[in-house]
């Protein structure tokens, strides 16, 4: 109705007379004597015309509707996250001498929740980015979201690493001075079924991570998740850094192996600090549906038979079992050893720091163990079905060499597979219940 008041206004103003012509009687007597007598009038015409043309006026500039046409907006910081500027923020701020301010990629993943949780209760400035993959139970991650990230003030983008408008944005809005990147496609079997993501997320989403990162001005360091899959066909046990890893047993495996030397590249050429961790078998509370040791849980608590993988000529299985609580203690410690990036948008000053370091337990646990302490914890008998471990990316022995770590990071396992199973199991049961019918 506000945009009417001029014209209407107008209209208001419009004299009831024209030149010396002035009504004798009352305007509806008027205009009727005037219709009747005088319709040939030439002034009376030219008064429709004016009368008509107002009327058509009023037609055409009324608005057909009060209501703004919404504008579809890509979801960006700018945009259609501006509003959670002031939560990211406050996210980032750091409380601790440190001044760490620290992007998590995977934050909703396993590693990724739990590290993000003990950067935030030691002061570290933390924003996580995650896209919710749903590789594996989204639940699982939204409810890892809620109930451990969101109590500690991690705030989460949800987002994709491939997304280089989102990166920029963010890298604009936080001066981040460390990246732990866990983000990636896991699983070594699921890359027979889908490779194409391994190669969109554990090449591409890592190069346009990098791609970013090199362009700050003032670049952040980076801790980033190898594999213990890198060793692939090795022989040679413990794994240790020095050994050599060009013989990857699945594409999983060839995915980080390229990522290393992707990484390598960038540290040479922008003088990134770059530190690759290769984790060995991490297990724990909140941990992969898709792992060994919880999918054992889940079938047994429902009485249904597990597949226990055996090598040629029934060599043994075996895992370097690694406690999460372990792995995120040399994740923390990685990024306090990291030392600067010598890049300053995009132009290198110097060499940088490049680190690949394994974080395993260093004592690997046959698999016919690891269900005998399920069956213990769980106060059921597992219904085994021996089989041969099929050619599909599997190793027969993982081993780590923490000489490296030990050295570099202070890093010390301290949970065995028992004690860390124990924690597992409890949370196991306290998430799905104990109902037999749980997680079916």
């Amino acid at each position: 109705m506000t945009a009417l008041k001029p014209i209407l206004h107008h209209i208001d103003n419009i004299p009831s007379h024209t030149g010396k012509f002035k009504p004798e009687k009352s305007s509806v007597y008027y205009i009727h004597h005037r219709l009747r007598f005088h319709i040939s009038s030439a002034k009376c015409a030219l008064w429709w015309i004016i009368f008509l043309s107002l009327i058509l006026m009023l037609f055409f500039l009324s608005p057909t509707s009060t209501t703004t046409p919404r504008r579809r907006h890509r979801t960006t910081i700018s945009t259609g996250i501006s509003n959670w500027k002031r939560e990211i923020k406050l996210s980032a701020t750091p409380c601790s001498v440190r001044n760490h301010v620290v992007l998590v990629t995977g934050a909703v993943g396993f590693i990724g929740a739990h590290a993000s949780v003990a950067l935030k209760r030691r002061g570290d400035g933390v924003v996580g980015l995650d896209n919710f993959n749903p590789y594996y139970d989204v639940t699982l991650k939204s409810a890892r979201k809620s109930n451990l990230l969101d109590p500690e003030g991690v705030f989460v983008v949800k987002g994709d690493i491939n997304d280089g408008e989102l990166l920029r944005e963010l890298f604009d809005l936080i001066h981040f001075t460390h990246v732990l990147h866990l983000a990636a496609q896991a699983g070594v079997r699921y890359a027979m079924i889908n490779p194409n993501s391994y190669i969109k997320s554990n090449i591409d989403g890592f190069v346009n991570l990098l791609e970013v990162v090199k362009s700050a001005v003032d670049q952040p360091a980076i801790v980033w998740a190898s594999s213990s899959s890198v060793y692939g066909l090795n022989s040679k046990v413990p794994f240790s850094e020095t050994d050599q890893t060009d013989q990857p047993a699945s594409l999983y495996a060839a995915t980080k192996k390229a990522g290393e030397a992707i990484a390598h590249a960038y540290n040479h050429i922008h003088g990134l600090s770059i530190t690759g961790l290769r984790f060995f078998t991490v297990y724990g509370p909140w941990g992969r549906p898709d792992m060994a040791y919880f999918f054992f849980t889940k079938n047994m608590m429902n009485q249904k038979h597990i597949k226990i993988f055996e090598g040629a000529n029934h060599g043994t299985v075996a895992r370097d079992f690694t406690y999460i609580d372990d792995v995120v203690k040399g994740c923390l410690s990685a990024i306090d050893s990291a030392k600067k990036s010598t890049g300053n948008g995009k132009k290198k000053k110097g060499e940088a720091q490049f680190r690949i370091i394994n974080l395993g337990n260093t004592s690997p646990v046959s698999v016919h163990k690891l269900v005998r302490t399920l069956e213990k914890l769980l106060k059921v008998k597992a219904k085994k079905k021996v089989v041969l471990m099929p050619r599909n990316g599997d190793v027969p022995l993982t081993h780590a060499d923490i000489s490296l770590a030990r050295m570099e990071l202070g890093y010390e396992p301290s949970v065995d597979l028992g004690t860390g199973l124990k924690k597992f199991v409890k949370w196991y049961l306290d998430y799905y219940g104990d109902e037999k019918s749980s997680w079916r």
